[in-house]
């Protein structure tokens, strides 16, 4: 990329191609396309390939700008930083690692960022640089996140073993009633391979049109999927997403095996034996040959444990994500509004920000509508940290830390418990004071009286040593989001805020509607000061959005579950009508006998309980082992929790008796002579 010597003055960029034909109209880049990018001047020099969505798994880019910043800006406590190369020609990743781990000592000892405290020095001289592959990419997804991503996929593939079953089991029904059919053809001189073509034919038919269907849905609902994961309005990744050929064929060659093998069963059973044993063992006798129906009554045992699996993990998630939402986070979430503003295009002076940040929040104040507003370092439940190392007497610990306006705490409902909030009065020149949670008060206090007490924080690059002394407390919030418990929690006033930079963050508390507070804020703001950037989220919606892999979760194996159920549901339909029909002369002979409906209803009910029993314990067998590997995405909730396996049991059973009873009673209403006479 071209470039002066020196520290680069951030003049040159390059666009994603989304980006560069969404905002910027395809343009040459050689005709020249300059833009402001956070107040620095951006020549857009090259565009990238429509493919090519940067490094990091599940990001995107919009434009890419050299790392470097220009020479007023540098700092040397950035620690975070990934580099990637190519190898050079015989070297491999175990001789690049151990070249780096050589250059290590001398290279962090050389670069320790000064301002820190003896500790954090140490721990950074420490540190070593390893090679690792980046033939996938790099990944910001957490390990609940692909712990996550593995479950769907084990979920995915029951329900495909419970499809094929099911599959399996309608075609061996199929197939049995067919059996006669097969012996008279065979009887009339049909050569067994012409009856084995003819059902292999109609077995690629149906799982042929069975295929077609499925990859018409893989792409809408493989769609559906990405917006479900993901927060933004507007998702790059559609753009190119594809269905991958390797699961498709994986899928459909499954579907495939399964459609032909059991669609040839009744031709190859029937081509072991006579013409005139199929036929007689297909006259009508007092009841079938029970030993035909043992397969089919697996496949439905197998649907049922299998189902019963996937129904325990659906309501599992569930009731997981319930317990997320209503967890009481300790501040209000309604009617907030968080807005970023950043004034870096204004030509303010760098000694004139904080005043400039107080000047904002008395403006935004004062827009109509605005009840109260306040300002913070530290947004909740925005899946971000920020903490200090602290000295409580002879404890060294740690505590998140956030600056913010006095007005913060009664905009978001957070009541002071003890002692006094901030005040106009604590200013930059004043006394540094702070307020702790009760979370900071058990762990580093012992329970004693907090008022008066005081804390030294470590030193950090822009954030010297500082003594505070605690004048309040406030009740334990959620703070980076509502499954981790509660930190020891430190607020100190924004006008001591020692790091103070040209933005910041403002907490808005309205009784008007989100997207209307927002619009009127930002037209204000455009009107007063059109040099500030402005960008507005509901604090509502930024809750939901950070519980994401939950509600997918919670969505998806429901719907699972759902699905498991359903086709549990229909396999037993299937076969307790296939052996009421096997079964007919003989209820025919009960009833003439004598036999009430209620007794032949109880008569093949029965049939239900055994698969279902079978299925059921089995199940729940399964169950417990495979719900202990979900226990890390649980919330509230233990792996086997007694009441999800008893609701999960009881609904499977309601349900698989409804769909038996619809066979049973249709049995029951057989005419005798009907039946008797039924080959």
């Amino acid at each position: 990329m071209p470039g002066d010597e020196g520290p680069c003055p951030m003049t040159y960029g390059v666009a994603s191609y989304s980006y560069w034909q969404r905002e910027l109209g395809g343009r040459d880049p050689a005709e020249g396309i300059k833009l402001i990018v956070d107040n620095f001047p951006i020549e857009i020099v090259g565009v990238t390939p429509p493919e090519f969505f940067g490094m990091v798994v599940g990001d995107s880019f919009d434009i890419a700008l050299p790392f470097c910043l220009p020479p007023d800006g540098l700092r040397r406590d950035i620690f975070e930083v990934a580099v990637m190369g190519r190898l050079r020609p015989g070297w491999n990743l175990k001789r690049a690692s151990a070249q780096l781990d050589a250059l290590s000592p001398g290279l962090f000892e050389a670069t320790a960022p000064p301002g820190r405290d003896t500790q954090s020095t140490e721990m950074y001289k420490h540190f070593r640089l390893a090679a690792y592959p980046a033939s996938r990419g790099a990944s910001s997804l957490g390990e609940t996140d692909y712990t996550s991503l593995w479950l769907l996929l084990g979920i995915t593939g029951l329900v495909l073993l419970i499809a094929c079953a099911n599959l399996a089991n309608l075609m061996l029904v199929r197939g049995s009633t067919r059996e006669r059919e097969m012996a008279v053809r065979l009887a009339l001189g049909a050569p067994r391979w012409r009856l084995i073509q003819q059902l292999l034919s109609e077995g690629v038919l149906l799982a042929g049109g069975g295929s077609l269907l499925g990859i018409v849905l893989a792409g809408v609902f493989s769609r559906s999927l990405v917006l479900l994961f993901t927060t933004e309005e507007r998702v790059p990744l559609l753009d190119l997403l594809t269905t991958d050929w390797r699961v498709l064929s994986f899928v459909v060659a499954v579907g495939l095996l399964t459609c032909i093998i059991f669609a040839l069963a009744p031709a190859l059973r029937s081509s072991g034996m006579q013409p005139g044993a199929a036929l007689k063992a297909g006259s009508g006798g007092t009841t079938a040959d029970r030993s035909r129906f043992s397969l089919q009554r697996f496949m439905v045992v197998f649907q049922v444990s299998v189902s019963l699996v996937l129904l325990v993990g659906a309501l599992l998630f569930v009731r997981s994500f319930r317990n997320l939402v209503k967890v009481d986070p300790g501040m209000r979430e309604h009617g907030i509004t968080v807005a970023f503003l950043g004034y870096w295009q204004s030509p303010l002076a760098k000694e004139r920000w904080a005043d400039f940040q107080s000047e904002l929040l008395e403006e935004v104040q004062a827009v109509p509508g605005v009840l109260s507003a306040a300002t913070t370092t530290r947004v909740p439940l925005d899946g971000g940290s920020w903490e200090h190392g602290v000295r409580v007497g002879s404890i060294q610990a740690m505590s998140k830390f956030t600056w913010v306006s006095p007005d913060y705490f009664a905009t978001m409902g957070i009541p002071v418990v003890k002692g006094r909030g901030f005040m106009k009065d604590d200013t930059a020149t004043s006394p540094r004071v702070a307020l702790v949670n009760q979370t900071f008060v058990r762990r580093f206090l012992a329970g004693a009286n907090p008022i008066g007490q005081t804390l030294l924080t470590s030193p950090e690059p822009d954030y010297p040593a500082t003594r505070y002394e605690i004048v309040g407390v406030i009740p334990d919030t959620r703070y980076k989001d509502l499954r981790t418990e509660t930190p020891p929690m430190t607020f100190a006033p924004a006008t001591q805020f020692p790091g103070q930079g040209p933005w910041c963050h403002v907490i808005i508390y309205s009784n008007l509607p989100p997207a209307t507070i927002m619009a009127t804020v930002k037209r204000f703001l455009a009107e007063k000061h059109p040099d500030v950037v402005a960008e507005f989220s509901d604090f509502q919606k930024q809750i939901l959005d950070g519980l994401v892999t939950e509600r997918v979760m919670a969505m998806l194996s429901g719907f699972f579950g759902a699905l498991a159920v359903l086709l549990a549901t229909i396999g037993l339909y299937g076969v307790i009508s296939y052996i009421v029909v096997m079964r007919r002369n003989e209820i025919g002979i009960r009833m003439a006998l004598g036999a009430s409906r209620g007794s032949v209803v109880s008569l093949v009910l029965r049939q239900t309980v055994f698969l279902l029993a079978t299925g059921v314990a089995i199940g729940v067998v399964l169950a417990l082992a495979a719900s202990r590997s979900a226990g890390s995405l649980l919330y509230g909730l233990r792996p086997n929790d007694p009441w999800t396996f008893l609701g999960a049991s009881g609904l499977l059973i309601a349900v698989a008796f409804v769909a038996s009873f619809v066979p049973a009673s249709r049995a029951s209403h057989l005419d005798p002579v009907v039946a008797l006479r039924y080959e």
